[in-house]
């Protein structure tokens, strides 16, 4: 069975760290309501939910994602690229503890899950902005030794890795060609996001079902138009504080 390691928003969303985007209002009602209908969708789909305990005094700790690597032998516990966010690592680590060893990135690494694409054996973390070499090297580190590669990748104009491109499965791999080179993923087959949507390279796919955000409607018709089944969700608030629909959670196997 999956799990999928999940924490509500707070009101303090509203100063969440921002680099690429203006910052706007965000209602935190919405954005606690929009979590849960998340959390739903994950459950439906037959995931186990485990959720941790909301983080009023950290206001991006809602984006779990960015704080563990979980592969079925290990946890790797990140050190995120921005210094507000470094607080959230230990209670991800306290919840993966029970079901995986844990290893830990040190100074001077900085490394955000959203960085990480995970693609078979191989891992590909984007490099230059939260996430730098040290930490992408260290990840190599904790990972070789149960036969993971790691790949830099670079990165132009966006917050994440996975926020130009995600991996769809059957060799797919969608992508904003703007902020990331594909060429870079030995072995994929591209499918460009259309330019009016270039956020829209953020999705989940989880079994059959490809989870996308709901303002994406081109988007969409493109992957159902390749076969894929899409349900979307409605995430303006998260979106407003740079989020996509991989950032809040983590997705492991448990017993």
């Amino acid at each position: 069975m999956f799990t999928a390691l999940v924490r509500p928003p707070t009101a303090a969303l509203a100063r969440c760290e921002l680099t690429y985007l203006a910052r706007e209002p965000i209602d935190a009602d919405l954005a606690l309501r929009q979590h849960a209908s998340y959390v739903a969708c994950l459950r439906d789909l037959g995931l186990r939910i485990l959720t941790l305990p909301p983080e009023p005094d950290l206001p991006d700790a809602v984006f779990v994602e960015d704080a563990a690597i979980v592969v079925d032998e290990v946890a790797i516990i990140t050190r995120p690229g921005a210094a507000s966010r470094q607080p959230e690592v230990a209670t991800v680590a306290d919840a993966l503890r029970p079901h995986r060893p844990l290893r830990f990135l040190t100074a001077p690494a900085t490394l955000d899950g959203g960085d990480v694409l995970h693609i078979g054996r191989a891992f590909y973390v984007g490099v230059g902005g939260r996430t730098n070499g040290e930490g992408a090297a260290q990840l190599g580190e904790h990972l070789a030794p149960h036969g993971y590669e790691v790949h830099p990748i670079a990165l132009d104009d966006c917050l994440h890795l996975k926020t130009a491109c995600t991996y769809l499965g059957r060799n797919l791999l969608l992508a904003n060609p703007t902020w990331v080179d594909a060429a870079q993923f030995v072995g994929c087959e591209i499918l460009a996001v259309p330019p009016e949507e270039p956020y829209a390279a953020n999705t989940l796919t989880l079994g059959d079902t490809t989870l996308l955000p709901a303002n994406f409607p081109q988007t969409r018709a493109l992957l159902e138009g390749r076969g894929f089944t899409v349900h979307t969700l409605d995430t303006s608030e998260l979106q407003k504080a740079e989020a996509g629909v991989t950032c809040q959670s983590v997705l492991f196997e448990s017993a």
